[in-house]
């Protein structure tokens, strides 16, 4: 049986885990953190394709109870007019579809159900280096910042957007690159938006874009994604909410949406980052080594499939393993059936991360064209997001003829 070891505890790293020990593999989760991970005060949604992906290892029950659902998309313009409504469909109602939660909660609950697994989660164990073993001995070392070091068959980094193992497979990797966008997230307990309850509301504001939702619990949950020079780690720091505040509401106060208010209500639970994504990465794996999720290809939040692409990879990595004959060639079949799909998702979340506030025209011009797509009926729920294999009974094959992974109904 193969160990593997897995770099990062967080939604990537776990649900690889659990893909994995479905296959067969020996696993261990190696998590930086003493417990939780980075930007865990944020919130995500897991999309209809990424609930389908935890469908294949039995994990959507816990992430469904620890969120709530999105079953329709309202967009709005700076004036409060409704441009039009998109159900939030899932694949023919066999899985949940979207789910809204904290990114701290699906941390717990996936870290929760591998450990339930008897998967091993090793906290505030930092990866710092690799040694890629000679012929007869381990072909993986890992060794982490507190001493310790462990070997395997194969090293899975599943460690972020400033991963180790990307870095460790390529020394020439590009850095993730800034979006030209500032992200705020906010809970507000008090706020009074309209009601509406598994509707997920973006609104087209003058300076900048905001969305919010309403929990079961009543507390409105909201984001705001707004142009501009990348903040320091210094300004993040240093800023508390009110300050925050104070530079948000401004933007929404002219428009005619319940933004500014929602804003002005928001307590200490206010966190402000930048968007980064990570295109074009060269080199996904190198001998024993092999990265996935945000390490692989990082998409800005405006595209709503982070978390969906990294529970997707978990699924056809394990698959690719399970099924063909080395680790080599499950490696490539890996890349194969997943680079063009997560190319297409970082292209659309850059498109929808503006780099300048648009002008009265350009905004017009934007809601006119949005209208008219929102006029037709909306797209068939097995669109190109969905319509993706990920049922864990059919096979992958690699074709000799032009080495292309594909996979075949399993006998």
């Amino acid at each position: 049986m193969d160990r593997a070891l897995i770099a990062g505890g967080g939604i990537a790293g776990t649900a690889t885990a659990m893909a994995l020990h479905k296959a067969g593999l020996d696993v261990t989760v190696y998590e930086a953190y003493p417990s939780g991970g980075d930007d865990a005060g944020a919130f995500l949604t897991v999309g209809a394709n990424g609930m389908a992906a935890l469908a294949q290892i039995e994990a959507t029950a816990p992430v469904a109870e620890a969120g709530f659902p999105l079953t329709s998309l309202e967009l709005s313009d700076a004036n409060g007019k409704r441009i039009g409504t998109r159900p939030l469909a899932g694949l023919g109602g066999a899985v949940p579809a979207y789910h809204h939660l904290r990114r701290s909660d699906l941390y717990r609950v996936l870290q929760a159900e591998a450990a339930a697994r008897g998967i091993p989660i090793e906290h505030g164990r930092r990866l710092t280096a690799v040694e890629i073993g000679s012929a007869g001995g381990p072909p993986v070392r890992a060794s982490f910042a507190d001493g310790g070091s462990v070997t395997g068959d194969l090293l899975i980094g599943a460690d972020g957007l400033r991963s180790t193992v990307r870095n460790l497979i390529d020394p020439a990797a590009a850095p993730p690159r800034y979006t030209g966008q500032r992200v705020f997230y906010g809970y507000a307990p008090e706020a009074s938006p309209p009601p509406g309850q598994e509707v997920l509301h973006m609104i087209r504001g003058r300076k900048a874009a905001f969305g919010y939702t309403v929990s079961p619990g009543g507390e409105t949950w909201w984001f705001v994604r707004v142009p501009g020079a990348e903040l320091s780690p210094a300004e993040r720091a240093r800023t508390t909410p009110a300050e925050w505040r104070s530079l948000l509401v401004p933007l929404f106060r002219r428009d005619r949406t319940p933004a500014a208010d929602i804003i002005a209500a928001t307590g200490e639970a206010l966190l402000a980052d930048n968007v980064h994504d990570l295109p074009g990465v060269t080199a996904w794996h190198r001998g024993p080594m092999l990265i996935v999720g945000d390490a692989a290809h990082a998409a800005s939040p405006a595209s709503g499939q982070g978390a969906s692409m990294a529970l997707e990879d978990a699924i056809m990595l394990a698959k690719s393993l399970r099924d063909l004959p080395d680790r080599a060639r499950a490696f490539t079949a890996y890349e194969r059936l997943r680079r063009s799909r997560v190319d297409r998702v970082i292209d659309g979340g850059a498109r929808l991360s503006p780099t300048k506030t648009p002008n009265l025209i350009e905004r017009a011009i934007r809601d006119r064209r949005a209208r008219r797509r929102y006029a037709r009926p909306a797209p068939a729920a097995r669109d190109w997001m969905l319509d993706y294999p990920l049922d864990w009974d059919t096979r992958i094959t690699l074709q000799e003829a032009d080495r292309t992974a594909v996979e075949r109904p399993a006998p």
